[in-house]
């Protein structure tokens, strides 16, 4: 399941719900989202959209693996370009596993308004260079599985609709 979105558009906290549920359900999940990559395997990526590209074609593989091994993998990155979350949709059609693209739809206002991270205002001081919708663009999915909005539903009913399709395209895909 790959979640796209901006900076704080709830993303990982989805993710991690759906991940906990899966866990308590007795399946094997595991997130991979922008800070565990980027303080690990990705730590030599910067936010060019070169850097961004490898980031995300690097979670894709990883994810692969995890699927492979029948680990639910919860991809949560920002991904902004559809460039780089097509590859990861065929790479995984490709193998014959199941890719689920949610589209955290949150807007830009309330995404900064919670910036957990200080990183929109930073980038607006120009302290941060490279970030999405402040200097550098967000490609919205143009078709996802599914859309969901943390700023009208909030993230534990976003984390439920998101765990009802996932059970849905597993059911129908085993």
């Amino acid at each position: 399941m790959w979640l796209t979105g901006l900076s704080g558009s709830g993303k990982s906290s989805i993710a991690k719900h759906v991940e906990a549920d899966l866990v308590e359900q007795g399946s094997a999940a595991y997130v991979l989202d922008g800070d565990n990559l980027r303080h690990g395997i990705n730590d030599d990526l910067g936010f060019s959209r070169e850097d961004r590209g490898e980031n995300a074609r690097r979670a894709a593989e990883i994810a692969k693996l995890f699927a492979d091994a029948g680990v639910v993998a919860l991809v949560a990155l920002i991904s902004p370009y559809a460039e780089d979350r097509d590859r990861a949709r065929r790479l995984h059609e490709e193998a014959g596993l199941l890719f689920i693209e949610v589209y955290v739809a949150t807007t830009l206002a309330e995404c900064e308004s919670r910036d957990p991270k200080g990183l929109y205002a930073q980038a607006r001081a120009g302290e941060v260079r490279d970030f999405t919708m402040v200097t550098d663009p967000y490609e919205p999915p143009a078709h996802p599985d599914m859309v969901v909005r943390t700023d009208e539903r909030g993230i534990d009913d976003a984390a439920h609709a998101v765990m009802e399709v996932l059970r849905r395209r597993m059911a129908s895909s085993a």
